[in-house]
């Protein structure tokens, strides 16, 4: 490709700041940051990664000076490709910036706060925190594909854990370029850090600050603080959580990219001793009782509470197997190498012809290996349609066990057993593993499949008819649907797998539609990316945050032209 003077010009300068390596311009070298994980793509004119907040700071300066539309990357394991490009539409050169390699975790307040730097994974910090029995907003799930901590911040993303709701902070250190088209650093993480955007950034990095440095100002938040109170409201007619909800969008949080963030700072939560309980039923009333009473009548709430649903527990054990004995066998910190090595991989396939063929092979080998799934969570999943997966805190197990024995001694419609840890590990293993399941199903059945279309929702929590009745005219486009999610604060992630010649686009708004129709709020936990339409409030929030336009363009299918034209 062609590059223009004044853009080879900005490239030199990267290279200066960054050195040679770390600036990808290559088709080849920079595919793994120009496609989202399961949607989107766009061309770059350049990826660099920066290895400090300085020199992310000075790139930041070169890429705003030449007028580029920055797109700031953390571990790109989003859904709706919102950190990435989107098409070639864009009115300027655009330039990712990934975070990968400022992977610093600073902890704070003996445990119960962190500072994390724009590469700090989950997974990490929950490493980092288990020496003082704690750990981060959200565990299984993200964590596990390598998801990174300011991700979900800027995201709003939900997570498993019932108790602490959206990820959020009000305590953040981030860059936003002004009206006036100038870049200004922001430091609103409560720590003094000097005055100058070199000073704030070095001393910050290596944590050249004293506790003496850090104010403990009850005014801001570093987490969710009213969600399990929201949560709890069973008979509101409204969600509990979804991602344009205006009270929780403050600056770095739901900022989606329209901001620069360097750091954030965050609240820890105890590790709570727990036990499982696994309920399969054919009455999705049986659920609605349940939830209503672990949400009302228990002393605690629950800690998670996962459904599944009979297609997506067969899909996610034939075609989730390999990622759930990978796990089992090497733990989630071994996972995000693994998918990026997978990548190298698939683009070297596609190039000689060959798209799909390691997940055929993979999908083979483990054809022929033994059932990972405990024997009792198989035999339910025989007898019964819908599974709810339940944590429960020790003190509150026996009174859960006590209330499923009265209520299914009177309903004939299911059951419950109380699992041994290992089954309720490999529960929640499970649940996870359904989650990518209908991408491998995808891309194993290229010649029937033309696409997913992926929708995560939020209920009301008043909302008792909560299993989706699709039309006729619309089920008949559809090969499998998987529904999933965080049952207790209705939020499900609901995946199509449509047959070949079907416009999956198409098919999504008519979704829209029928969930406007329901009441529901759209997405629920994910981006809103180039899947879905910003309602007023986050688009409001984007150009507030970022009123010249310059950051992850065209989101939420917002104007992708400066000043918003």
């Amino acid at each position: 490709m062609h590059i223009h003077s004044t853009s080879e010009n900005t490239i030199q300068q990267f290279i200066d700041i960054v050195g040679k390596q770390h600036v990808l311009t290559s088709d080849n070298d920079t595919r793994l940051y120009r496609q989202g994980r399961r949607y989107g793509s766009g061309k770059v004119l350049a990826v660099v990664v920066p290895g400090t907040l300085l020199e992310q700071w000075k790139v930041l300066q070169v890429a705003v000076a030449a007028d580029c539309i920055v797109i700031m990357q953390a571990a790109n394991t989003g859904l709706t490709g919102g950190s990435t490009p989107f098409g070639d539409d864009y009115d300027r050169p655009v330039v990712v910036m990934s975070t990968k390699r400022l992977a610093g975790i600073q902890v704070i307040n003996s445990g119960k706060q962190v500072i994390c730097l724009p590469g700090a994974t989950l997974d990490a910090l929950e490493r980092e925190l288990a020496g003082y029995n704690r750990e981060p907003h959200s565990v299984i799930g993200s964590s596990c594909i390598g998801a990174s901590v300011l991700g979900g911040i800027c995201n709003n993303s939900g997570g498993a854990l019932v108790r602490r709701g959206p990820a959020y902070t009000e305590l953040a250190l981030y860059a936003q370029v002004n009206e006036a088209g100038e870049l200004e650093l922001v430091n609103h993480l409560g720590v003094e850090l000097g005055a100058t955007p070199e000073d704030i950034l070095t001393k910050l990095e290596n944590r050249q600050y004293q506790d003496i440095n850090i104010q403990n100002n009850p005014g801001c938040c570093a987490s969710d603080h009213r969600y399990s109170h929201d949560v709890k409201q069973v008979d509101e007619n409204s969600p509990a959580r979804f991602n344009a909800d205006p009270s929780r969008l403050f600056e770095a949080s739901g900022s989606a990219g329209k901001v620069c963030v360097f750091a954030v700072r965050l609240d820890t939560f105890e590790k709570i001793p727990s036990q499982v309980f696994y309920v399969g039923t054919n009455s999705h009333d049986d659920l609605t009782a349940i939830r209503r009473f672990l949400l009302t009548d228990l002393p605690r709430l629950p800690i998670a509470g996962e459904y599944i649903h009979r297609v997506a527990y067969d899909i996610g054990a034939e075609y989730g197997k390999d990622t759930f004995m990978f796990i089992e066998k090497f733990g989630t910190a071994k996972v995000p190498a693994a998918f990026a090595m997978k990548d190298k991989v698939d683009g070297y396939l596609e190039k000689i012809g060959m798209k799909g063929l390691s997940d055929k092979v993979l999908q083979m080998v483990t054809k022929f290996l033994p059932s990972h799934l405990p024997k009792r969570m198989n035999e339910f999943r025989d007898l019964y349609e819908h599974y709810l997966v339940l944590r429960i805190e020790n003190q509150d197990a026996d009174q859960v066990n006590n209330y499923l024995k009265q209520y299914f001694d009177s309903h004939g419609t299911g059951s419950y057993f109380h699992c041994t840890d290992e089954e309720g590990r490999k529960a929640f293993l499970h649940r996870f593993a359904v989650a990518g399941a209908a991408i491998r199903y995808r891309d194993t059945h290229r010649s029937e499949v033309e696409d997913i279309v992926a929708l995560d929702i939020a209920l009301r929590r008043n909302d008792r008819e909560w299993v989706e009745n699709l039309p006729k005219e619309m089920n008949e486009k559809i090969i499998h649907k998987l529904y999933y999610g965080h049952f207790l604060c209705h939020v499900f992630h609901q995946d199509y797998i449509v047959k070949k010649g079907v416009d999956p686009l198409a098919m999504e708004h008519e979704m829209w539609h029928l969930l406007d129709d329901r009441g529901a709020e759209y997405p629920a936990e994910h981006n809103v990316g180039h899947l879905y339409v910003a309602k007023p409030a986050l688009k409001n929030h984007y150009q507030k945050l970022d009123p010249t336009n310059s950051f992850n363009v065209g989101i939420g299918f917002t104007s992708k032209l400066k000043h918003w034209k």
